[in-house]
């Protein structure tokens, strides 16, 4: 699943436009569209779509030794 594809399934499941979404952070619909069709969103910018949404992301390496390298906002 390609992140445009997730952040159209949050869109879904929170019932909010992927322009409304734009707006909320601060961008045009239009802009924001052309970032998910180039695969261009920056790990900011997914920040920044939890925060307004009020939800919890995560980005994660595991190491083979189980330890884990996280970003994030809690």
């Amino acid at each position: 699943m390609t992140t445009a594809d997730m952040i159209k399934q949050l869109c879904e499941q929170m019932n909010i436009s992927v322009a409304e979404l734009a707006r909320r952070i601060g961008q045009t619909p239009q802009n924001f569209n052309k970032k998910l069709k180039r695969e261009t969103v920056t790990l900011d910018e997914l920040k920044a779509i939890a925060d307004v949404l009020d939800i919890k992301f995560e980005q994660t390496f595991i190491l083979p030794d189980g330890n884990e390298i996280k970003t994030g906002n809690e």
